[in-house]
Formats: structure tokens, sequence, C-alpha cells
């Protein structure tokens, strides 16, 4: 089965899309895509640790919320539509308190008014950090 990805993007314009908002202000970068799934990293430092030093619930699922709706709008074959977030679960299984963490989203339904996709977090050691499932309305 081909993937899903309709609308072609490079690496450079897909970071751009997070240029000035809460994406690039927690370090997130896209490093790598291919036919069903995107990938991102983001740092575990200050801006994305909670007061006791581990990685903050909160910027895992901003990471995920991230893959997910982007990877989602690459899937629209109208670029007059838009996918946005309408639900996230997110089960944070393994502490982090520096390195990278890696983020892939791979769509587990991509219909025309709904879409649902997987975010897999995983830590430098490849260990699962975070699971999370969005899902997205197609307006």
């Amino acid at each position: 089965m081909a993937g899903p990805f309709l609308r072609r993007k490079t690496l450079e314009e897909m970071n751009a899309w997070g240029a000035g908002s809460a994406v690039s202000h927690l370090g997130i970068v896209v490093t790598e895509f291919g036919e069903d799934f995107i990938r991102a990293t983001m740092p575990v430092d200050a801006r994305t640790r909670q007061p006791f030093g581990l990685l903050h619930g909160g910027a895992s699922v901003l990471l995920a919320e991230t893959l997910g709706s982007m990877a989602a709008n690459l899937c629209l074959e109208d670029s007059s539509r838009q996918a946005v977030g309408v639900e996230i679960n997110a089960n944070h299984v393994r502490a982090v308190t520096e390195g990278l963490v890696t983020g892939t989203a791979r769509p587990l339904h991509v219909g025309r008014a709904l879409q649902v996709w997987e975010i897999r977090i995983d830590n430098g050691a490849g260990q699962l950090v975070c699971i999370a499932r969005l899902s997205l309305m197609v307006k």
C-alpha cells in the first residue's frame, strides 16, 4: 500500500512551519520522513523539563501533537482544508532527564473527515518514553 502523504514538502519547509511558535521555542526539529511516517527530535533541557528535572509530560504532548498535525496536513488532497487536533491521549512510561527524545508519527486512520495518528516518543537508547494517539478533524 502506498503511503498517505500526498503533499510533498522538504525538511526545510516542514521546519519552517514551526518558526516563531512553541515548536521552535522548544527546539523541535523534523529530521526525517517517509511514505507513512514523520520523525522529529526535541531536546531535554531547561525549556522542556519540569521543576523536578524530568522531561515535562506537556512537552512530550506538544511534540506528539506537532508531529501528528504536520503529518495529517501532508495527507490532505485539498490545500484549502486543514486538519486540526480534537483529542490527544498520552501515556508517559519512562523518565528522561537529558539528551534528545525522538518522536515518530504513523497513521492509524486517514479519512476525509477524521484522521488518527499514533506517535511514539523514544529516548536516545530507543526506549519508549511516551506513546500518544491524536485524533484530528479535517475542516
